[in-house]
């Protein structure tokens, strides 16, 4: 994989592989822009296959999280970083203690926070060794846990999404296909619960599906049918690359919007789904709560009343997001994209 290739998909500023022999660590930070300010994004403690696999993924997740930043109009850059290992076996306290000093040797240009495998209470031992991290406890002077910050976003695109498609102004009486109810997927059901839709679930973990039956009454299908479900909205909240040339042939929706990342499998799936007329809300304007969220950590007591209303601002981008697709006869990834480019750029010509 070339890494080092101005014309090329990867280009990062700074990629930082991290090994500490004594913890068993290895991880793999990126850094894709800091010219909007500080790198920002999470840290995801997966068991990939291979570094490579793992290579693949920050490189993406960081990237994307620089087109984040960009369309939701706040004053950072792109970064991620991915741990190697299973969470449930490898995490340990001195392990996490290793990593955060690697992020504190980068003297801030990447800032941290959960993801996939990591918790509130790891950020709270990141914080011992390094100030380069949010998404710590409330006690702690931080955001907490950002799930429930993802999850208002989206909620709020699906919402500018029912004001377009079926003008009112709630999703009273919608189905939406949730795929994937982790944290921020069982925060984004209970959200649609209580503005009267009808859910339907799936999840490769039983009890989280249970859970949200008992708890909501939703209905659920097995993992490899929810994106066949008959339904107004599909939201994909697991992980990345579920929309593709196999699954977009198979959805019944009306649109789709969800709190994963990377949803795309490549980008001829934008096509893919405006060539079935299935609106897309592009993954990275509505899943930028969670990172809008912990922005207001950064440089100020931080504020959840002002945050959670910033946040809620995500259904406005999405709609000049939509109306700039139609205006310019592009898809709606492709108007998103334009709109974090033509951002980034002004701060590019402004930094010569």
């Amino acid at each position: 994989m070339d890494l080092i290739d101005p014309t090329g998909p990867h280009d990062h500023e700074q990629v930082v592989f991290c090994q500490d022999r004594t913890t068993g660590l290895r991880a793999i930070i990126a850094i894709h822009s800091t010219v909007l300010g500080s790198s920002l994004g999470g840290t995801r403690f997966y068991p990939f296959p291979s570094e490579e696999a793992a290579l693949t993924d920050v490189l993406r997740l960081s990237r994307a999280m620089t087109y984040k930043s960009s369309a939701a109009g706040i004053d950072f850059g792109g970064g991620k970083a991915v741990v190697i290992g299973d969470p449930r076996r490898d995490k340990t306290e001195t392990l996490l203690r290793s990593y955060a000093r690697f992020v504190h040797s980068l003297g801030g240009r990447y800032i941290t926070t959960e993801d996939v495998g990591t918790s509130e209470a790891d950020m709270n031992v990141i914080r011992d060794e390094t100030t380069f991290v949010t998404g710590v406890s409330v006690d702690r002077g931080g955001s907490g846990d950002p799930s429930a910050a993802t999850a208002w976003g989206v909620f709020n695109g699906m919402r500018a999404l029912a004001q377009r498609l079926w003008a009112q102004e709630t999703l009273s009486g919608r189905h939406i296909a949730v795929q994937g109810v982790g944290k921020v997927g069982s925060y984004l059901v209970e959200h649609l619960v209580k503005d009267g839709c009808l859910v339907t679930v799936a999840d490769v973990m039983p009890e989280s599906v249970e859970r949200l039956r008992s708890e909501h009454g939703v209905a659920s299908v097995a993992p490899e049918e929810i994106h066949s479900v008959q339904c107004d909205v599909f939201s994909p909240c697991a992980l990345g690359g579920t929309l593709n040339a196999e699954s977009i042939p198979a959805l019944r929706c009306e649109a789709v919007a969800g709190c994963a990342n990377n949803q795309l499998a490549t980008p001829a799936d934008a096509d893919r789904l405006a060539e079935r007329g299935i609106v897309y809300a592009p993954d990275f304007i509505v899943n930028a709560g969670g990172v809008i969220n912990i922005s207001y950590e950064v440089g100020r007591p931080y504020d959840s009343d002002e945050a959670f209303a910033r946040v809620a601002r995500i259904g406005e981008t999405l709609e000049r997001v939509i109306e700039r697709a139609k205006d310019e006869g592009i898809t709606t990834e492709a108007a998103a994209e334009r709109m974090a480019e033509e951002r980034l750029e002004q701060a590019h010509q402004r930094a010569r």
